[in-house]
């Protein structure tokens, strides 16, 4: 009997939230993912759960009215790719999917939780806070981030919010994003580009107010991320769309300094100019807003940049093959 499906589910954040089920002793899960990618495979292994469909055949199965004793679903998959411009594609995969999902789980009773993206704040002109009346102000950057407003903007438009969890993810990173090329985060990059080279490059800041590498992200260790979303699991009364993120912006710099110190290596970072077509499409800063979340009753403690870095390259990434 199935009683979560985790779409996404062979992802950094559904591989996590899996295995964090598990460790409550949770195993009737379908994992749903595209398993497109030999790694994504690996992130599979020493799990436990019911079932795995692949993503494109979970639409059939629920139009078929299969899967009716699930009670929770955690959708979590979707492309995440910020360079991604088949607006067809994400209209279809990143936003109608949603509804889907969203309805079908609306019409059983059943708990619906789903990543919306700090992607949606676009440049943050509006701040970022989580509070329903600024959605519709947001203008995202990317053609990613707008698939995933469009959905939040639906939830909103339809009431869906006051039965629903939304979690606006922020730069989450942490074990088994290997398969993600290059939308993996910049500390597993920063890992492997260190150890093959000794030193860091960074993109070089191209605006005035920015220093190079003091360009700003709000970093979240992917455990943390899985501790939220279960949080919106136990607490069902907490619904709406919310900003999950430690509330405090980081640099660049001091991400790699991070990487360094888990490696136990003095910092050699260098710049490097970004690309001209990301220019126009880059987030210099990044912070969420927890006042909502606070609010909802969520008091988790958020690890440090520091300390979720030494977490993850000493546990998983220094364990790595070359």
């Amino acid at each position: 009997m199935i009683k979560y499906i985790v779409t996404g589910g062979a992802g950094l954040i559904g591989s996590n939230l899996v295995a964090a089920l598990n460790a409550r002793g949770e195993t009737d899960i379908l994992v749903v993912d595209n398993l497109n990618h030999p790694m994504k495979r690996r992130n599979l292994e020493g799990l436990r759960y019911a079932g795995y469909l692949d993503k494109r055949d979970l639409r059939a199965a629920l139009r078929a009215c299969e899967y009716g004793s699930v009670e929770t679903i955690f959708h979590l998959g979707a492309c995440s790719s910020t360079t991604e411009r088949n607006l067809e594609y994400l209209a279809d995969n990143n936003t109608a999917y949603t509804r889907e999902l969203c309805e079908w789980a609306l019409a059983g009773g059943r708990r619906f939780i789903y990543a919306s993206s700090a992607a949606t704040y676009g440049g943050g002109e509006h701040g970022y806070s989580d509070a329903p009346e600024i959605i519709p102000l947001l203008r995202p950057l990317n053609a990613y981030g707008q698939s995933k407003q469009d959905f939040d903007l639906i939830a909103l438009r339809e009431g869906w919010l006051d039965r629903i969890a939304g979690l606006k993810y922020f730069n989450v990173f942490g074990p088994n994003e290997h398969h993600k090329g290059e939308m993996r985060s910049v500390v597993h990059k920063a890992h492997g580009q260190i150890r093959r080279t000794g030193s860091l490059q960074l993109f070089r800041s191209h605006r005035p107010d920015y220093r190079d590498g003091e360009q700003t992200r709000d970093f979240v260790y992917v455990r943390d991320a899985v501790a939220v979303t279960l949080f919106f699991h136990d607490h069902q009364e907490a619904s709406g769309i919310f900003n999950c993120g430690t509330g405090q912006a980081r640099t660049w710099l001091d991400l790699g300094r991070a990487v360094f110190a888990a490696m136990g290596l003095e910092p050699n970072i260098e710049f490097i100019d970004m690309p001209p077509t990301l220019r126009e499409h880059y987030q210099y800063h990044t912070e969420a807003d927890l006042t909502r979340l606070r609010a909802c009753g969520c008091n988790h403690v958020f690890m440090t940049l520091e300390a979720g870095v030494h977490d993850y390259v000493t546990s998983d990434l220094a364990r790595q093959p070359e």
